[in-house]
Parts: structure tokens; sequence; C-alpha cells
């Protein structure tokens, strides 16, 4: 099966986290980590603070970045006396959830499509956060299933233009796909108390199935960090692998180019068809508006070939599609199928 449509990895990890799986020694799980007599949370979190310059303390480890993203939500939901979180209009269904798992509220808050994407509307983020006064104000930056982001600039506005008392959670699972150059993040959580940057190594990295998420917050925060962090370590194969996966930038940031070619396809390819429209995409998936009645045809062709991409069902979105980004094989396949529905 050929899955395009939950944003996984469908090229091979880098040989270093292959040479790391085939030599880890089983013996090391009959042990806990002694990192957590150091007063650290994991090797990874040390290493996290050696690579993005923020001390280890305010470095996350979760499992993955949906336990980053949950462990924020439920905590600072619970307590406080507010549990209300603003959340973009068009973004992942999972932020509702989370939300709602712990008693929360949430208002949405809205995206602006322009000529070929989507965009926040900074000033009015922070009209609206300032009117509101949520708990929590979700950012995500890439969007999902939108692709659009946030500048630097853009986070820092809004960081100094709202209360303090709002804690400001961004989601940057696909940041990495944007560019290699990650020193704002020290400065920002530096400057910002209430500011938590989640990542991870489903996406980039190409690692969903290790299950390893990681973030960055700003200071003062010990009774989430007694919430959140595990007392006795994590798990030590993770561990080891996502060391590796660290270690191998250039592996993937060759991945991540190859994507471009992806992009550059459906555009030219799909983008002058009726009824199409390919939107820019800075993400490892793409978001292309096309026409719906080719749905069931469609659907049918790729079943067929043991293909499957999402087809959108928010409110807003029933016409579009979102296609991870894969191989050149699958994607021209992909290509080419949804033409031939399109024009027979």
């Amino acid at each position: 099966m050929n899955y395009l449509d939950r944003n996984e990895f469908n090229f091979k990890p880098s040989q270093k986290v292959i040479d790391t799986i085939k030599n880890f020694d089983p013996e090391m799980l009959c042990f806990y980590t002694r990192i957590y007599d150091e007063g650290k949370k994991s090797i990874v979190s040390v290493r996290l603070s050696e690579i993005y310059g923020v001390p280890e303390e305010q470095v996350l480890i979760g499992y993955g970045g949906e336990d980053i993203l949950k462990n924020v939500v439920h905590y600072y939901l619970s307590t406080g006396g507010n549990n209300s979180i603003m959340i973009p209009e068009f973004s992942w269904w999972y932020y509702n959830r989370i939300a709602g798992e712990c008693g929360g509220t949430f208002k949405m808050y809205p995206l602006y499509e322009t000529e070929d994407t989507f965009a926040y509307n900074v000033d009015e983020v922070i009209e609206l956060t300032n009117k509101n006064r949520p708990r929590i104000l979700l950012l995500a930056s890439p969007n999902n299933p939108t692709g659009n982001s946030l500048t630097p600039e853009e986070i820092g506005r809004i960081m100094e233009n709202i209360p303090e008392e709002t804690m400001v959670l961004i989601d940057e699972a696909y940041a990495s796909f944007i560019t290699n150059d990650t020193a704002y993040i020290a400065p920002l959580v530096e400057k910002y108390s209430n500011l938590v940057i989640s990542r991870t190594l489903s996406k980039f990295y190409g690692l969903p199935g290790l299950r390893m998420g990681f973030g960055f917050m700003g200071k003062g925060h010990e009774g989430f960090l007694n919430y959140a962090n595990k007392y006795l370590g994590y798990n030590r194969f993770s561990e080891a692998v996502a060391l590796a996966a660290l270690d191998s930038d250039d592996h993937y940031r060759k991945v991540a180019e190859d994507m471009e070619w992806d992009r550059q396809l459906f555009k030219k390819e799909l983008g002058s068809l009726p009824g199409f429209k390919v939107y820019k995409s800075v993400a490892n998936f793409i978001l292309i508006k096309y026409p719906t009645a080719i749905k069931e045809k469609l659907q049918k062709a790729l079943a067929a070939n043991d293909y499957k991409i999402k087809f959108m069902g928010d409110k807003g979105l029933e016409d579009c599609l979102r296609i991870t980004l894969g191989t050149r094989e699958q994607i021209q396949f992909v290509v080419d199928t949804i033409k031939q529905a399109a024009i027979g």
C-alpha cells in the first residue's frame, strides 16, 4: 500500500539510523538510563540543548510531538482557572479533541486564502487574543493541512503584543522542511516565558514509528515539567536512534530538497486544469483544490492500485485533496491518475 494520506515518510532512513538499529545492544534495555542522576531528562535533551542553544531544563521530550501537544494543552487548560484555547480555523482536528479531553473550550480564528496559499493575519490574531484572553493560543507553522507558515519576525510580533498569561503553543512539526535555520528559537524561549515550541522526529527525520517528539519552552514552569517529565528516563532504543537521526541532517535535507520535484510536478501538470488549484506548500504535503465531480472515480482508481491520499472533509476544504510528498514514482502515478480522472 502506498500511504500518501498520513504525512509519513516514503523514503529510506539515513545510514546512521540503519546502522544504529542493527548494532543496538539489547542489554542496554535491562537498565534505566542514569542521566536523571545528573538532573537531566535524556541524552536526547542534552544533545538538543547543544544543537539549538537552549538550556537543557527548557528542552521537552515526549512520545512524539503528539505527546508534547497533549501535555501542554491538558496541563494549562486544567490549571489557572481558564480553560479556553484559540486554534486556527483550518488545522489538525486533533487540537480540538485534546482540548475537549480535559474539559477545555476552543474558539477558532481565521486563516485567509490568498493567491496560491493561506495566511495568518497577524494583526487579527493579536487583536482576537487580547479580546478573548485565552489560556492558550495555538499556532501551527507550517499549518496542516494548508501548508502556510509564520516567520520568526511574525512570531516575535505576536509574543510582544498579547497578554503574558496566555501560553503560546507553536506546533512546528513540519518546520524543518522550510529551512535549517533554527537560530530564532533560543532567543524566543529566552525572552518569553509563556512560549512553547513543539517539534518531532516524525516528519523531517522520517521516523513516525519511533514516537519521539521534542520541544522548547520559556522559563519558570516547574509545575508543568514535573507533570510532563519522566522521572526514570526514556526509551533507550528510541534515544539511540534519535541521536543518529539528529546527526544525519545532510541525508534528510537531501530528501526534503527532492520533494521540490513533487511540488513542481503538481503545479505543472494540474495547476492549469479546469477546477484545480495547487497551493504553495512548505511542508511534506501539498493541498490541491479539485473538481469534486471526479471524487468517486478518483477514489476507485487509486484504491485499485493500492494508493491512498487524503480527501478533505473539513468545513471550507471539502473540495481539496491533501497529498503526502513521496518518491518520484509515487507522485508521477498520483498525478497521472488525477489527470486521467479529470480529463479521461
